[in-house]
């Protein structure tokens, strides 16, 4: 049985459904006592940056930035390295605890033993 998950969400306000899906599902883990990485790619790279969490607008969704605070606090959030230079968020951009990283540590990460991993 996997003790580690890896989430990775690949969408934001394009699909407001899918996206809070991924966001409810990493924090739903953190909640059930599992390692959780979150990593964000895409358009989810937004959800990254201070002050700039965008609003899913889903009525009966927990709001976004909530799920992410639970994430940031007991688990890893990984903001994706070429998502992130190609909308300009550099390291000073980003909520604290959130890294930027690229795919050899997403391939590391998804190849551990004990890990499961879903992509949104």
């Amino acid at each position: 049985m996997a003790d580690r998950l890896l989430v990775k969400v690949t969408c934001g306000t394009d699909d407001p459904e899918r996206s809070n899906q991924a966001f409810t599902v990493a924090s739903a883990a953190v909640a059930a006592g599992a390692r959780v990485s979150l990593w964000l790619t895409g358009e989810a790279a937004w959800f990254a940056v201070a002050d700039r969490a965008p609003d899913l607008g889903l009525p009966h969704a927990t709001p976004v930035g909530d799920l992410l605070a639970v994430v940031r606090e007991a688990g890893q959030v990984t903001l994706c390295t070429q998502c992130a230079v190609r909308r300009e968020i550099g390291e000073a951009d980003v909520l604290p605890g959130i890294r930027i990283a690229g795919a050899a540590v997403f391939t590391e990460e998804a190849l551990t033993d004990g890990t499961q991993a879903l992509v949104y």
